[in-house]
């Protein structure tokens, strides 16, 4: 019997692995940018504070000095209307005591212009209406002076023109008083009409 070839049944050749590529690591990358400064509204509250009620009671009294000045001129009106002196009654007294003293006007004017408007201690609100108080009474008695120049007219046409004037004159000084007075009793700046800013430029 012929030999026999020993087969043998040997495993399939194994082939080296080929190692399989593993996918790329995918990195993250968070890119953070500067954040811009984030703009904040600033809403600013203006607080309007009170005016003391000092500086409320020297600029209302400051306007009693052209009102009693403006006194000259309601002569007519109280022999035309006696009616009319009711309404400032309680003033008379303190203006036959006021004109009564020797220079009187001239030592208030400059008491009220030196020692309130040129006062840099007191607040601007009391200067202001003190400058104010100073321009009316400087206009009220430019009309006096240029009587005094000219003479007074005693008849005719121009004693009704002088007295239309004196109407005229102390209505708008009565106007004047009585608005300025409210404004400082509730402590508001009376603003005048050309006087205001006449004031506002001397200070």
């Amino acid at each position: 019997m012929a030999s026999l070839t020993l087969l043998r049944f040997s495993p399939p050749p194994r082939f080296p692995r080929v190692p399989t590529p593993s996918p790329p690591a995918t990195s993250l990358r968070l890119c953070l940018r500067p954040s811009l400064p984030v703009r904040r509204s600033t809403t600013v509250c203006m607080v309007r504070s009170p005016v003391p009620a000092s500086d409320r009671l020297i600029s209302a009294l400051a306007y009693t000095l052209p009102f009693i000045d403006s006194l000259h001129y309601v002569s007519f009106l109280f022999a035309r209307v006696p009616a009319a002196a009711a309404t400032i009654a309680p003033i008379l007294p303190l203006a036959a005591a006021y004109r009564s003293v020797p220079y009187a006007a001239f030592v208030a004017f400059f008491a009220l212009y030196l020692g309130v408007v040129r006062n840099p201690s007191l607040s601007r609100y009391v200067r202001f209406n003190s400058m104010q108080a100073v321009v009316l009474d400087v206009l009220l008695a430019l009309p006096a002076l240029f009587q005094r120049v000219f003479g007074t007219p005693s008849r005719g046409v121009g004693f009704r023109v002088m007295e239309m004037g004196y109407h005229a004159i102390f209505a708008f000084s009565f106007a004047c008083f009585v608005y300025s007075m409210f404004s400082c009793v509730l402590g508001r700046t009376p603003n005048l009409p050309i006087v205001a800013a006449a004031a506002d430029r001397q200070l």
